[in-house]
């Protein structure tokens, strides 16, 4: 009987050892390529598997700094809603939200989206108001979106305190239906895989540290620890680097980088059916498949690009999460971590063109960018293939910090996430 060790297996399970070797640890880059996309997570590879799919071009590059899916994608909160206020918003999220519909199917690798509902609970009269403005105006945009009392919300998810004497009292919720979660790193390897298929080249622990602008202030080539690449299409997906990445083609943008905090907790059985938020208190809680409360919290005071986080914000919000589901007082947390969201002043992202010809970004996600995954990655490469935007990221463009046109879900979104 054949013996297969776990490398083996893992091997076979890419496409044997050769396909491995040439396609994901190529030895090294080509000299050039027809577009190149810096940064190996969900946006990245999957503007670089929406350009092969549905754009015809095949000689496409993907740098990452380290491996694939190991930023922000690998270290996120799993949350997928489309609930957001503006009308601009509303339609590039809800673009995303029916794509992660079906992505386990187009890529034929499960991504693990689980529909289980987004509930975003009120506290105050106020929560009350904000939250209904946000129910009306999604069903305006055609984005299901429903309020609960407290009971009801109750009924939805059993865990949840609602007596009327906790510090934050749930005086109802809003709750999308549609809304869910999916395993953060499935994505990454999803899209990877379907753009290596395609003949994508993604050429891992390959830092940018150059940009080449030629004399009609065009790029044509990007230097990196691996040398130099040429290409006259650049898109930027660098989640947390961004600035730093842009920099190097003289280019700043409105942005600022802040570790965002999260925590799970030791593995349980099933308790949380679905996805509980809270702005007053800056909590929210699911569970993992693996059975880990997934808990998260809100962002470091000051500019940072550290993954360590700060325990005393986690605190904080462990707190206010034993008050909300007195079951889960006796869990120990098993990890903690910050991930690095760019955020920029309206905390709306920017995907669009730039001052340098064929140098394209997609940044600024702040806290809204795993939930964003397939839709920005289809508009990026659209934006990419045509020099141009697609109708969805319109509004999006750097342009609009210029013109005063924001788009300013930081002071309209029911909650940060």
């Amino acid at each position: 009987m054949q013996k297969f060790s776990g490398w083996s297996l893992l091997k076979e399970a890419f496409g044997g050892h050769q396909g491995w070797k040439t396609q994901w640890r190529r030895a090294a880059p080509k000299a050039e390529y027809d577009a190149i996309i810096i940064g190996g997570g969900g946006h990245g590879l999957g503007a670089a598997y929406y350009l092969a799919a549905e754009h015809g071009l095949t000689n496409i590059a993907v740098v990452e700094k380290g491996w694939i899916g190991g930023g922000n994608t690998g270290r996120n909160t799993t949350i997928i809603r489309s609930n957001y206020l503006f009308d601009e918003s509303a339609k590039l999220y809800d673009h995303s939200l029916k794509m992660w519909k079906d992505l386990s199917q187009v890529l034929n690798y499960n991504t693990m989206f689980s529909p289980r509902g987004v509930m975003m609970l009120a506290h105050t009269v106020h929560d009350m108001q904000v939250s209904k403005r946000h129910i009306h105006a999604n069903r305006g945009n055609g984005v299901d979106n429903e309020w609960l009392s407290p009971e009801e919300a109750k009924e939805f998810c059993p865990i949840l305190n609602i007596d009327p004497n906790i510090r934050y009292p749930v005086l109802g919720a809003a709750l999308q239906r549609r809304g869910g979660v999916a395993r953060h790193d499935t994505v990454a390897w999803g899209y990877a895989r379907a753009a290596d298929a395609l003949g994508v080249d993604i050429i891992e622990n390959c830092e940018v540290t150059g940009m080449r602008i030629d004399a009609s202030g065009a790029i044509e080539a990007i230097e990196t620890t691996r040398g130099v690449i040429r290409s006259k299409k650049v898109g930027v997906v660098a989640a947390g680097n961004t600035s730093v990445v842009m920099g190097y083609a003289g280019i700043r943008l409105p942005l600022e980088s802040y570790p965002l905090q999260a925590l799970v907790s030791e593995p349980v059985k099933p308790i949380m059916p679905c996805v509980v938020m809270s702005n007053t208190i800056h909590a929210y809680m699911s569970q993992s498949d693996k059975g880990e409360l997934v808990i998260g919290a809100g962002t470091d005071a000051y500019n940072s690009y550290t993954q360590r986080g700060g325990l005393h914000i986690s605190a904080h919000t462990l707190e206010s999460i034993c008050e909300l589901f007195p079951v889960v007082r006796r869990l120990k947390m098993l990890r903690n971590w910050g991930g690095i969201v760019d955020t920029t002043p309206d905390r709306s992202p920017i995907i669009s063109k730039t001052p340098v010809k064929g140098l394209y970004v997609n940044c600024g996600w702040g806290t809204g960018g795993f939930k964003a995954t397939p839709g920005s990655a289809h508009v990026f490469a659209h934006t990419i293939a045509n020099d141009a935007p697609h109708e969805l990221n319109q509004a999006f463009t750097i342009e609009r910090f210029r013109d005063g046109l924001l788009i300013d879900e930081a002071a309209a979104a029911a909650v940060a996430h």
